[in-house]
């Protein structure tokens, strides 16, 4: 029997997940060289301090703080560490060395993936981030490979698991965002500061990522359109549920224009301009979204993630499971180094990022879609003929309104809120019939403004 080859390891940082990939590493090494191709030695662990507490017990003597030496003399680099700086540095200088890299840093692949991806091209080695995105759902290399030979239209995603289990909370119990992020604290879903998480950032990394491989183009981190959940209220939830809808955050890539979503060009009452909603493009956003309860994503609980692809050809497909967590996050992660191995075994070139950058980016407004508002009225006659005339002025058609009376202690009406779902129209559109409704004088407040898909 022919000798295997043994290939270098370099393991960059030791949290969570890095500690459980160094644990499969060290445990399942004869499984791994017998689909490798290769043993896969683990040579060092890079950390910033070497007396922290793991997770998992390890050698002491796989720990360094020289990273870069570490990285010079490995041929698979895996880069835990998160950030920018210097995750970034070390990835470039491993591709420089002859390293295939697998990393699991969104933050870093939506802000600079052009520079990694430009680099692994020229020194012949593969970049793989398949732990990116979603965790242990394998979803990069279905919509790399798989449907290569199809054109994806549109990709809807819960792509974090916090304000998932948080929006869920609160659809299941009722409970107030604040009182639902405690809970997701106590749990360990959510850090102690969750700003990442519940303002969006940590999906728009990751949908950046999912539009630049679905739509062979490399959309930066700058080029997504970010609002969080924060401002979600439990009457929302409640209006939400009552009208058959539950609000989930999406991150939303899809085409618009020729080959893609309609468009319609709309133009403005107050200009006379057209907006951009007649554009060919992709649009990419991240934004609270209220979904169909027959929606499969509606069906998605807790900490979970799911993502949810329309093709020309292959129709709908979602992919669906554990989003975070050391374990299955190490799965994609292992799933990644056993591939690139096995580049390294049989030869060639690492794998090419295909891209066409044809593709344009379009503003949220280009976007076509519906909304969920929320009204507080007074209460006299006419107010919901002047709400609707307002409407059809915008050419925003209704397709949903619900009254809500009000009343004081002696049963006296004050107020009413109205609950209104619109036909989908351009986003610009949308914005502004909102604007204008803002301005009539039966209008108490908005209460709130809110997406809708998947109707």
């Amino acid at each position: 029997m022919t000798e295997l080859r043994t290939l270098k390891v370099a393991l960059l940082g030791c949290g969570n997940v890095g500690a459980q990939v160094a644990r499969i590493l060290l445990d399942d090494a004869d499984m791994l060289a017998s689909r490798a191709g290769a043993r896969l030695e683990l040579a060092g662990i890079a950390v910033r301090n070497l007396d922290a507490p793991r997770e998992v017990e390890l050698p002491r003597a796989l720990f360094t703080t020289d990273a870069e030496t570490l990285v010079k003399d490995a041929d698979l680099v895996i880069e835990l560490m998160g950030g920018i700086e210097p995750a970034r540095t070390l990835i470039l200088t491993a591709m420089q060395n002859g390293a295939c890299v697998v990393t699991g840093n969104k933050a870093l692949v939506a802000k600079d993936g052009p520079t990694l991806h430009e680099e692994a091209d020229r020194a012949g080695v593969q970049l793989s981030y398949e732990a990116a995105v979603a965790g242990a759902i394998p979803i990069l290399r279905p919509i790399r490979d798989s449907l290569s030979g199809d054109r994806i239209t549109r990709v809807l995603g819960i792509v974090n698991g916090t304000t998932n289990f948080i929006l869920d909370q609160m659809d299941s119990t009722g409970a107030q965002f604040a009182d639902a992020l405690a809970e997701a604290q106590r749990l360990g879903y959510a850090e102690a500061d969750p700003t990442a998480d519940v303002e969006g950032y940590d999906a728009a990394s990751k949908a950046a990522i999912l539009a630049s491989l679905s739509f062979h183009t490399r959309f930066s981190l700058a080029d997504v359109y970010c609002e969080g959940i924060s401002a979600v209220t439990a009457a929302d939830i409640a209006a939400a549920k009552d009208a058959g809808f539950v609000i989930k955050l999406l991150a939303i890539a899809e085409k618009l224009g020729a080959g893609g979503r309609e468009t319609g060009t709309e133009t403005s009452r107050e200009t006379g301009t057209e907006t951009a909603a007649g554009d060919t493009g992709v649009s990419v956003r991240v934004h609270p979204t209220l979904l169909p309860r027959e929606h499969p994503l509606a069906a998605v609980h807790g900490a979970f993630n799911a993502v949810f692809i329309e093709a020309e050809n292959a129709g709908e497909l979602m992919f669906y499971g554990q989003g975070a967590g050391g374990k299955p996050t190490a799965s994609a992660i292992m799933g990644d180094l056993v591939s690139a191995a096995r580049s390294i075994v049989l030869g060639g070139p690492g794998r090419a990022e295909t891209t066409t950058g044809k593709v344009v980016a379009l503003p949220v407004t280009a976007a076509v879609t519906s909304y969920y508002i929320g009204l507080d009225v007074a209460d006299q006659p006419g107010v919901l003929a002047k709400i609707a005339r307002l409407f059809a002025e915008h050419g925003v058609s209704i397709e949903i309104m619900r009254q809500t009376i009000h009343r004081d202690a002696d049963s006296k009406i004050e107020s009413a809120e109205l609950r209104i779902v619109t036909h989908r129209a351009s986003e610009a559109a949308l914005a502004a019939t909102v604007e204008a409704v803002k301005g009539l004088d039966v209008i108490n407040s908005v209460t709130s403004v809110l997406r809708v898909e998947g109707v």
